[in-house]
């Protein structure tokens, strides 16, 4: 915000810029004369346009409803005519079903009745008692009940006592000569190709055995098969117990009921197979009094339930479907389509939709005379039931196109009369275009005056005289002015000489407010915060924080003045005066501070590290404002007055998280009886053009209630954070640390998820997988990281055309799960130090995605080009490789895993035999590498590990990523900083003819990554100065922590100052130049530079004073004494 410190007013300006022209001021008499003119125009505009506006609109409704309506019946009634078309047809086709059924199983019952009484007849005819009773030509009888029912086989099979055993056996070897008969017939019989030679006739003994030819047999009675037609390949079946099937059962309910009854379904191994079924016939001793006549034997009649399906339908007629079920607990499922029956398989599969239009055929009321209820007394037996339901294939047939045609047509024509009708309403709308061309001059005149509700303003009172309107008062037009908008009468004078042209002719807008209470609302580290944010990201801070403040303003009646940077500024007391405007503002500034601290801690998963440290800084300040509309250009309204200042140097003098209030305010609130809410300041506040203030803090439950501060510092950012060295927060028991560890992980879960999502998606588009890999794979892992460091990693070959169109990829949850878990991890395995924490790392990465999307999107000119080929020739394929970009992040987040708090001279002489596997370099930053890597390697991490490289060839380029970044971050060691820079001078300044372009990009490629980890592993030290005192006064407590414990031989406190001059020169600062330089990275290298050397600047004029704070601080944290 802009201060002007010398006077005594303050204003506002938030105000949109206008596109809107700048107009001459008229004279005094002829603006008087066009503006009557113009009101009285519109007056009439609006007279003559309003009844027909109504008319218009009520037309247009009674049209567009008129045909919605007429048309949606006309839908209906056409759509319900086609559904009872389909509902009689199905009716009728399945009429048609039942009787085809009911005739068929009819044919069924009646064939097996006639073979029993014809062997029955038989008996009678020769003389014959049972069971030894042969039909003679059986296979005619048999033929012929075939025939007529369409079954497959007819068995009579007599019932043998337990005495009659040898003399059946003697009778079946006497008369076996049937079978012979029966072949011979059967071989004439069309419909087979079938002769006698294809049967084997077989000497046995003829003797009564199990399911299996010669396998004994219980005591008796027994059913053995007699006499079959079609007769049977071979005489092993003759004499089959038929009750060795299980059969008993069925012949008891046949004995009950006296008449014939049907089998469950026949078992098959194959569940394609049609089901077969078999009805068992009782064959009487008599013909006559078959009520008391005893049963002597049984035929069986077997027969395939699709057989008696087909031709149910006409020729043509499909999509029926039939579900055969019976009281057995079986169902089978069939489509009727034409003369065609298909067997769909076993169970109930029919369309549930239907279930409404279920019609059943009951078979027991075809073939006997007993009900339902009489026949489930006994369960040797099933009842079959046919259940018939339509398919949306059969109701398709009967969706007929003459519901849309017909509302297609209905709504044409409404459409040609509201087209008509608006054709008209041109005609009028026509007439009145003078009168409409001059309201919108005006309009546009006042428009470009003043914002859309103070143009309202003006229009309604434009019907009122001149005389009315120099009769108001002030202070009510003022007040009309917030609750709707601004007068115009703004107009300048007639241009006379001197300065008159400049003045108005009408009094401004304006009043003095004795009554009001300011409110100063600054959010203390904000600029600091921004120095590490994308403009995107800084937008949705102040968005979200602005927009709960004016929730808050709204519910208590506070009137918001306007928002500059990030401050904001409201008043109480005014449009309308209220006695308690203190105490209101005080509910409204504290209603505020929680607000903030809630939405900050959501807003850390979004944002990143350090959005929680963010406070709100509030000062209020009581007294009278002068308030007004300043006129211009882009009139606003706006507050000036002492009152203003004051509040502003209460705001700028505060602490964060606390509301600062003047000694005004105070009394009020005493007053008011909320003694209670205020406490003294202990000091008095200098405050610039006021001198020395009592003042006091706004106490509340969730506020801090300490009175003793240091004095608070102001900058021109508005960002005041006190003193320079602010107590370190560093508590190993703290439970809020805990919170804070767990927003950084889901941000940094949201960061990686985010970059994975890419990596899978452009993983499809590689082209030169198997190239890169047989390269890559020279690189093998070897004892340790620092070994594996390349000098050119390759970068992957893409699809032209794709990486502007690439769609993030969905991760699964397993994936996603596995994420977080390893980032949970990751964090778990970071020590509590000061300085290299889980925080710190978090920062890091902050610096490493905030530079990655400046490679994304870099300042270059592809209008006339590939948007695609010149970001990936711009940034050396970075820009076209998540999978590099995932890496960098990752990199950044585990680069300090495990690190003990001191440098690796020092962890080599705590832990030899660490320095000894790693050969004295780089401990710390290959331990991280190694403890991360093995991480990801458990079995916990498959599917995450799966999605990041899926292949050796990304599981190879991968771990060189993350090899080269966490080895770029030991700047300790001289070689290797020596390395690297040689490394860059051949990548950027040298020419090398002997090597190819790929080579040269890949090189140019891999040093611009290791430089962007380094840049970001102090990266604190190219931000704002707020951001690079706190992370330097860590890195120092860090050190004298080692000190102090004797892990380290030097005091730090000698030689930190100088220390840090040095680092600066000889280290950041080239870094900062070389980022610049390499190109990539756009405007963030000029910021990264201008902040080092501004922090350089900085700490050589305050660099004493910080570090002396810095050593009292350690000294009180430690109990060690100054010497």
């Amino acid at each position: 915000m802009m201060k002007d410190e010398d006077d005594q007013s303050w204003s506002v300006d938030g105000g949109e810029s206008s596109d809107g022209e700048n107009h001459r001021p008229y004279g005094m008499d002829t603006i008087e004369e066009e503006k009557a003119e113009e009101a009285a125009v519109a007056e009439l505009t609006r007279r003559e346009t309003r009844g027909v506006q109504m008319w218009r609109i009520f037309t247009m409704l009674t049209l567009v409803a008129v045909s919605v309506a007429v048309s949606t019946i006309t839908f209906r009634l056409l759509q319900d005519q086609d559904v009872d078309e389909f509902k009689d047809s199905y009716t009728f086709f399945a009429a048609a079903i039942r009787n085809s059924v009911e005739s068929h199983v009819r044919d069924i019952f009646s064939a097996g009745e006639m073979v029993a009484g014809q062997v029955t007849k038989a008996a009678t005819e020769k003389g014959e008692k049972f069971p030894f009773v042969t039909v003679s030509l059986f296979e005619v009888v048999g033929r012929q009940a075939r025939e007529m029912s369409g079954v497959n086989e007819m068995m009579w099979s007599p019932m043998v006592g337990s005495d009659q055993y040898d003399a059946w056996t003697n009778y079946s070897a006497e008369n076996i000569d049937w079978m012979e008969e029966s072949i011979a017939l059967y071989a004439i019989e069309p419909g087979h190709n079938r002769t006698q030679e294809d049967y084997m006739l077989f000497d046995t003994d003829f003797s009564i055995s199990g399911q299996i030819p010669g396998t004994p047999v219980g005591p008796g009675p027994w059913s053995p098969i007699w006499q079959i037609s079609p007769p049977p390949n071979n005489t092993f079946v003759i004499n089959i117990d038929m009750l060795a099937f299980g059969t008993q059962i069925l012949h008891d309910a046949v004995e009950m009921f006296r008449t014939a009854l049907m089998s469950e379904v026949i078992a098959s191994t194959d569940l394609m197979k049609p089901p077969e079924c078999v009805v068992v016939h009782p064959v009487y001793e008599s013909l006559f009094n078959k009520d008391t006549a005893e049963i002597v034997g049984h035929v069986y009649s077997l027969f395939p339930w699709d057989a008696y399906l087909k031709n149910l339908l006409p020729e043509g007629v499909s999509g029926i479907t039939a579900v055969l079920r019976n009281s057995c607990g079986q169902s089978f499922t069939y489509t009727l389509d034409g003369t065609s029956a298909t067997f769909i398989g076993y169970g109930d599969k029919h369309d549930t939709n239907y279930d409404h239009m279920e019609t059943i055929v009951p078979f027991y009321d075809v073939a006997h005379s007993y009900g339902e209820k009489d026949l489930s007394v006994d369960k040797g037996h099933c009842l079959f039931y046919l259940h018939v339901y339509p398919t949306r294939e059969f109701e398709e047939k009967y969706d007929s196109s003459n519901p849309v045609q017909a509302t297609t047509m209905l709504v044409f024509a409404f459409a040609f009369m509201i087209t008509a009708f608006l054709m008209f309403d041109c005609f009028v709308i026509r007439r009145n275009r003078k009168l409409l061309i001059a309201m919108s001059r005006t309009n546009a005149i006042v428009s470009s005056l003043f914002p859309s509700n103070v143009r309202d303003r003006i229009f309604a009172q434009a019907k009122q005289e001149n005389e009315e309107k120099k009769a108001l008062n002030g202070k009510s037009r003022l007040k009309t002015f917030l609750s709707a908008g601004t007068e115009q009468d703004n107009e300048m004078g007639d241009g006379g000489d001197g300065n008159e042209e400049y003045m108005y002719k009408t009094k401004p807008i304006a009043d003095l407010f004795p009554e009001t209470t300011i409110l100063f609302a600054d959010l203390a580290g904000f600029t600091a915060w921004s120095s590490m944010r994308e403009p995107t990201q800084v937008f949705i801070l102040l968005e979200t924080i602005y927009k709960a403040m004016d929730d808050i303003a709204k519910a208590r009646r506070v009137f918001k003045v306007e928002t500059v940077g990030d401050c904001y500024v409201a008043v109480t007391g005014l449009p309308d005066p209220r006695k308690d405007h203190a105490v209101a503002m005080c509910r409204f500034a504290l209603d505020c501070v929680q607000k903030m601290d809630v939405l900050t801690r959501k807003l850390e998963v979004i944002l990143g590290p350090d959005t929680t440290d963010l406070k709100m800084r509030v000062g209020l300040h009581s007294g009278p404002v002068t308030a007004g509309v300043l006129r211009g250009e882009r009139s606003r309204f706006q507050l000036f007055g002492d009152t203003m200042n004051t509040a502003s140097r209460m705001e700028s003098n505060g602490l964060p998280g606390k509301i600062h209030i003047s000694q005004e305010t105070a009394r009020l609130l005493i007053a008011a009886g909320k003694e209670h809410w205020v406490t003294p300041r202990e000091e008095k506040v200098v405050a610039k053009g006021k001198g020395e203030l009592q003042t006091y803090w706004l106490v509340t439950t969730k506020a801090s209630n300490h009175t003793r501060s240091e004095t608070a510092s102001s900058d021109n950012s508005g960002d005041h954070d006190g003193a320079l060295v602010a107590d370190l927060p560093f508590d190993k028991a703290s439970p809020a640390m805990d919170e804070k560890t767990d927003r950084l992980v889901k941000w940094n879960v949201e960061v990686l998820a985010a970059l994975l999502k890419k990596v899978i998606a452009r993983r499809k588009d590689i082209v030169n997988t198997k190239q890169s890999a047989c390269a890559a794979s020279v690189s093998k892992v070897t004892t340790t990281p620092l070994e594996e460091v390349q000098e050119i990693i390759r970068m992957p070959v893409f699809k032209r055309g794709k990486g502007t169109e690439m769609k993030e990829e969905d991760l699964s949850n397993a994936v996603v799960e596995q994420l977080r878990e390893y980032v949970s991890a990751i964090a778990s395995m970071y020590r509590n130090n000061p300085f290299h924490n889980f925080e710190h790392a978090s920062h890091v990465t902050m610096s490493v995605v905030k530079l990655l999307s400046r490679i994304v999107a870099p300042d270059v000119d592809a209008v006339n080009s590939d948007l695609e080929s010149t970001l990936h020739d711009y940034t050396y394929g970075i820009t076209s490789d998540p999978l590099t970009q995932f890496a960098c992040v990752l990199s950044a987040l585990i680069h300090d895993v495990d690190h003990p708090g001191v440098p690796n001279t020092q962890l080599a002489v705590e832990n030899p035999q660490l320095a000894k596997f790693y050969k004295d370099k780089s401990l710390a930053e290959q331990n991280s590498v190694d403890l991360s890597w093995e991480l990801l390697q458990d079995s916990n991490f498959n599917d995450l590990r799966l999605a990041i490289c899926p292949t050796e060839y990304d599981r190879i380029r991968f771990r060189q990523l993350v090899v080269n970044s966490v080895m770029a971050t030991d700047i300790m060691d001289k070689d290797l900083k020596n390395l690297r820079n040689k490394r860059w001078e051949k990548a950027f300044a040298g020419q090398n003819h002997e090597e190819s372009v790929n080579d040269a990009v890949d090189r140019k490629a891999t040093i611009v990554i290791e430089h962007l980890i380094q840049a970001s592993d102090v990266s604190h030290t190219m931000q704002h100065w707020h951001i690079y005192t706190k992370w330097n006064q860590r890195l120092f407590e860090e050190m004298y922590s080692a000190y102090i414990q004797g892990r380290s031989a030097n005091d730090p406190s000698e030689n930190w100052y100088k220390g840090e001059i040095g680092f600066f020169d000889f280290y950041i600062i080239p870094l900062a130049k070389k980022l610049r330089e390499c190109g990539v990275f756009g405007v963030s290298s000029d910021e990264y530079l201008n902040y080092a050397e501004k922090n350089r600047q900085e700490w050589e004029a305050r660099g004493m004073e910080v570090v002396a704070n810095m050593i009292e601080t350690a000294h009180k944290k430690f109990g060690t004494k100054s010497g």
